[in-house]
């Protein structure tokens, strides 16, 4: 089960989000100012923090750099009140992986937790390693019997996401969302048109396989 931290001073909003991510099967831990948090992650460990920004005692740029300087690496989804450009510059320079505008729709804050927890699971995984083919995250690179494949970035991510959670069925929005951004302009046609060169480089290849599941989207099935 992962464990997630909601830093969040206004106590209807932090309940709400703490109920929803409770009904998503996360453990939650609650705290409303950046020095709270604090505390609780020097006691407890924590796979994700999602924290406001307006707070008193400690804001949430605080909270962040605090983190990142002390060698913290778990992903943080930061809220705000409003949404510009200089608010979003800030927060990225001080160590936040994602942001959310109040009003807060559950649905999205859960997919946004979901795709956060997945990248930093990949990211601290950094190999794949299927019968004898492998995945090296670091480089980009992939080795099918000793020998190299060069796969363009965008193929490589898509890949390496399918099989770190092979067997699981992804959409074609949660591809979008997860590999080009929620803002991009590509849609669906995009990810199809990436799973068909995955499956001519990969059609012969003995340890798995993509699978498209009808009017759902795509999974890896390791053979």
């Amino acid at each position: 089960m992962f464990h997630i931290l909601v830093c969040e001073d206004e106590r209807n909003i932090r309940n709400l989000m703490s109920e929803y991510l409770r009904a998503d099967h996360y453990k939650v831990y609650e705290s409303d100012n950046g020095e709270a948090a604090l505390s609780i992650l020097e006691s407890t460990h924590i796979d994700l923090l999602i924290t406001d920004i307006m707070m008193p005692v400690m804001d949430g740029y605080a909270l962040s750099k605090e983190l990142r300087e002390s060698g913290q690496t778990l992903p943080i989804l930061m809220i705000t009140a409003k949404e510009t450009l200089d608010d979003k510059k800030k927060g990225f320079h001080n160590g936040t992986d994602d942001y959310m505008v109040k009003p807060i729709d559950m649905e999205e804050m859960l997919l946004r937790v979901s795709a956060l927890l997945r990248r930093s699971k990949i990211a601290s995984e950094k190999k794949l390693i299927l019968g004898d083919t492998v995945f090296d995250y670091e480089k980009f690179s992939v080795t099918v019997q000793q020998k190299e494949i060069d796969l363009p970035k965008k193929e490589f991510q898509l890949i390496f996401m399918l099989l770190s959670g092979a067997g699981r069925i992804f959409t074609r929005q949660q591809i979008m969302d997860e590999l080009w951004g929620y803002d991009s302009e590509s849609d669906g046609q995009t990810v199809n048109v990436h799973i068909s060169r995955l499956r001519e480089r990969f059609g012969g290849n003995r340890d798995f396989e993509i699978v498209t599941v009808k009017g759902l989207g795509y999974k890896a099935v390791k053979l």
